[in-house]
């Protein structure tokens, strides 16, 4: 455990610029390991929060994600929002077409920045249903068991899948912001060593999400989103998606006691699905955020993309700020149905980019208006007026461009999180 602060980190490296419960949920934490060191716990369910999920994508024709892996341990990086005295894990076969099992599965803490060592003493075997073993049908979800385990926050937990049978296409996110590992043939589940995971990937596989125990925690914000929320073109491994920015501040904001997810996928569209870019929000609103645990407050910036897939090809569908609208209120209808709180955040500048075109500018001044002034959001996020040039509000500010001139940089995606005034999130009444 590295104990760096974010500034340290970014500093160090350069950044400056259906869902199936696996085992009891009911009982006491009894504080006795077994000889593998693997504590099993139970709390009540309202005791856990998610603090990292990775909305889960369709593989894709080629490559990894449709190859799969057999005989192989991934060790997945995840980051913590807040810490918890205990933790459980989240599989998803959501677009597998067939079944998936995984014969071990073990979860630590990381020993250091850009390394695949677990930490010494922190490894623990996973059960799910006190099973080592866990088999996902096609479409399948599963929660494993709890184990004893202190989670920091803001800190890199490792999980590590072994699977010896062959996968299959995968579920996956895809979007590269963080470095992961994959092992040569065996399980190393078991192992803290950094020697066995000679390849390095940028990818999540099947982990869907992390929770832990907190019962000081009260909440989740779960930020919906495209790319500028998944962290596109963030310095990766630095953590510097603005829901990892925001993450912080929550957690500066003692009295909040709220962790923050990042629901985002590279490319989506509020209305539309595509191959590459996952399906649309409408679609997975309620897998992706209001079935995550603790979930009361979700933040939506999509809509973007929407716009200008228009422009990509005759295939792509020309969608109206109404149609975009109207995906908003039914959005909003869904989360008030489950007493979830949702803010809206205005659509960036994206004068310059590829698929920027007059009319596209007119259709996002028209969806932000209706964000900014209608008053059926409970709340607002105006990203645009955060990032945006004051001498061309049509572009993002030259010092918060990644270089696209559509996706934010690391300090665009800090300016971005500041935006957000956090007493939207304070308990109702």
């Amino acid at each position: 455990m590295t104990g760096l602060t974010r500034r340290e980190t970014l500093k160090s490296i350069g950044a400056a610029s259906g869902l199936a419960l696996g085992g009891s949920a009911t009982g006491v934490l009894t504080g006795e390991s077994d000889k593998s060191g693997t504590a099993s716990l139970s709390r009540p369910d309202t005791q856990f929060v998610g603090t990292w999920t990775a909305s889960p994508q369709t593989p894709y024709s080629s490559g990894i994600s449709n190859q799969g892996f057999e005989n192989q341990t991934l060790r997945m990086m995840t980051r913590t929002s807040v810490g918890g005295q205990g933790v459980r894990i989240r599989l998803a076969n959501t677009f597998g077409d067939g079944s998936v099992t995984f014969d071990r599965v073990s979860v630590g803490l990381r020993a250091a920045d850009r390394s695949a060592a677990v930490e010494s003493g922190t490894l623990r075997q996973l059960t799910f249903g006190g099973d080592t073993d866990v088999t996902l049908t096609p479409g399948g979800r599963v929660l494993s068991d709890a184990v004893d385990l202190q989670v920091p926050s803001e800190q890199d937990l490792v999980v590590n899948l072994y699977t010896a049978g062959a996968t299959g296409p995968t579920t996956w996110h895809a979007l590269p912001t963080k470095t992961s590992y994959i092992s040569t043939g065996g399980d190393y589940t078991d192992t803290t060593d950094a020697d066995p995971f000679t390849t390095e990937t940028t990818h999540w596989f099947y982990l869907d999400g992390v929770e832990v125990i907190s019962p000081d925690t009260v909440g989740t914000i779960a930020c919906l989103g495209n790319s500028i929320t998944d962290g596109f073109a963030s310095t990766v491994d630095a953590n510097a998606a603005y829901p990892d920015f925001l993450a912080e501040r929550v957690n500066d904001r003692q009295s909040l006691r709220k962790s923050v997810l990042n629901a985002g996928i590279s490319g989506n569209r509020v209305l539309n699905d595509s191959a590459c870019c996952g399906v649309n929000a409408l679609a997975r609103f309620d897998r992706d955020v209001l079935a995550q645990t603790g979930v009361t407050d979700v933040i939506v910036l999509e809509g973007i993309n929407d716009i200008g897939f228009e422009k990509l090809g005759p295939e792509e569908p020309s969608v109206t700020a109404e149609q975009i609208i109207d995906g908003y209120q039914q959005l909003i209808r869904r989360a008030h149905a489950k007493g979830v709180r949702i803010i809206g955040g205005t659509l960036t500048p994206f004068k310059g980019a590829g698929y920027y075109y007059p009319e596209g500018e007119q259709k996002r001044q028209q969806v932000n208006e209706f964000i900014r002034t209608s008053g059926e959001f409970d709340g607002v996020v105006d990203f645009d007026k955060a990032i945006r040039d004051p001498d061309d509000p049509k572009q993002i500010l030259p010092k918060y461009d990644s270089g696209d001139k559509l996706h934010p940089n690391d300090a665009g995606y800090e300016a971005m999180a500041e935006a957000v005034d956090l007493t939207l999130f304070q308990a109702r009444g």
